[in-house]
This record gives C-alpha cells, structure tokens and sequence, in this order.
C-alpha cells in the first residue's frame, strides 16, 4: 500500500516512464546499498548496517506522513516499476519556504545515465516543491567532486549561487561545497 505525506495533496509525480511516489520500505536496502556505494559524495560518515536502515525508516521516516510539516519528504524513483533511486526534500524551512535537494541513483546507472536521472529527477521534484509545498526555492548542496551535476542541474534551470571555498574536509584535504538554487516563479 503507498504512503501518503499529509502535507501533500498529490503524493504521484510522473514524467514518461519515471515517478516519484512516497518512499517504500521495500526500497530500504537497495537505498543502504547504493548509500554505501557512494559515500565518497554524500554527507553519510560510514557505511550503514541492515539495523542502521531499520532504525532510520522506523524513527525517523514513518513519523514523517503524519506531520503536517515535515524536515523531509522522501520519495522512490521509479522507473516503470522499479525502483532506481531516491530523494527528496530535505532540512525543508517552513517559515522562509526553501528546502535542500537530495538525490542518489542506483550506483550501476551513473555511468551511463546519470544525465538523464538528473534531470528527470529534478522536474519532478520541482513539481513536488513548487506545486506540491509551495516552497519559494529549491537548492542543491554538493562537494566539488562531480562536476558532471552541474551540467545537469544548470540544464535544468538552477542556477550556481554560491561557492563556498575549502568549506568541508574530504580524504585528507579541504574542498569547496557548490550551491545552485531555483526560485518558484
């Protein structure tokens, strides 16, 4: 049975042969996997364990669909009817109307497909936002360590709005952390 946010009135978002529903628990391990497959770009500290993964959808992700505001909503991403990543909104800020963009995809389509996930994922996730919250900006967070999203995320319209130089530690060395951002017009 597919969950519902309480704070959505549409909980489906499609675009062709991809969707964006409610995050799954029977997501949770391919999500843990993939998640420890790309640690070296996501703000995760070490690799999660099965009981990790359990904990955090019963704590943290159950008592999301309840609330009317919640920190995040997290989504599949679907194509047909698999699931091939994740995402969401994240550290949302009801008051000011803004939320953080996150997204991973299976690690085996990044090669080849990242472009096209990217930015399917991010007009969905507009939708979601702009439509959806009615959130006033949308940003993306990311380590200066894939320059290829950026192509993706400017394509999609954000753009870049901040740089925020040798701002986190990574394999021994300070990189910067790179913000594009998108207003709802």
């Amino acid at each position: 049975m597919l969950r519902a946010y309480k704070c959505l009135s549409q909980q489906v978002f499609k675009s062709g042969n991809y969707r964006l529903i409610p995050i799954r628990d029977e997501d949770k391990y391919e999500i843990m996997k993939w998640r420890n497959e790309q640690l070296y770009h996501l703000r995760q500290q070490k690799p999660l364990s099965e009981n990790d993964q359990e904990k955090y959808f019963s704590i943290v992700i159950s008592p999301l669909f309840e609330q009317e505001q919640p920190a995040q909503v997290l989504f599949s991403y679907l194509e047909n009817e698999t699931s091939i990543g994740y995402g969401g909104l994240v550290h949302i800020n009801w008051k000011d109307r803004y939320a953080e963009i996150s997204f991973i995809i299976n690690t085996a389509l990044e090669k080849d497909f990242f472009q096209l996930h990217w930015t399917t994922y991010l007009s969905l996730i507009e939708q979601v936002a702009f439509e959806g919250l009615k959130l006033h900006k949308i940003f993306t967070y990311t380590y200066d360590l894939r320059p290829h999203l950026y192509k993706a995320v400017e394509a999609a319209g954000f753009k870049q709005e901040a740089r925020l130089k040798e701002h986190c530690f990574f394999n021994g060395k300070y990189i910067d952390v790179v913000i594009h951002s998108k207003i709802n017009n």
